[in-house]
């Protein structure tokens, strides 16, 4: 038997600077940078358009955007990697991500 999701995936949201704000609000797990945490949240979560002013909240709010996770690998590192992140990579280095 499968079980059905509770809740679709919404593709394409846009988010209000409010909502955007959120994101910096998430808990880290135990032994996770809480800076680290949150820019993958925020990654996995927003269009680039999104990601690039949250990257601007963060950086005002004077938080490590070279933060790394438990294999001590910057977002930048990780993203970098991927095929379609070129927006997300130049926001990244825009906000002096190394």
């Amino acid at each position: 038997m499968a079980l059905k999701k509770d809740k679709q995936k919404v593709l394409g949201e846009m988010f209000d600077d409010e909502r955007i704000k959120t994101f910096l609000d998430y808990d880290a797990p135990q032994g996770v940078d809480g800076d680290f945490h949150v820019l993958e949240k925020a990654y996995r979560g927003m269009r680039a358009e999104n990601f690039l002013t949250f990257l601007k909240f963060f950086t005002a709010a004077k938080r490590n955007i070279n933060a790394t996770n438990t294999e001590g690998q910057t977002l930048l590192d990780i993203v970098s990697t991927h095929r379609h992140a070129e927006d997300y990579v130049t926001a990244l280095k825009e906000h002096m991500a190394k």
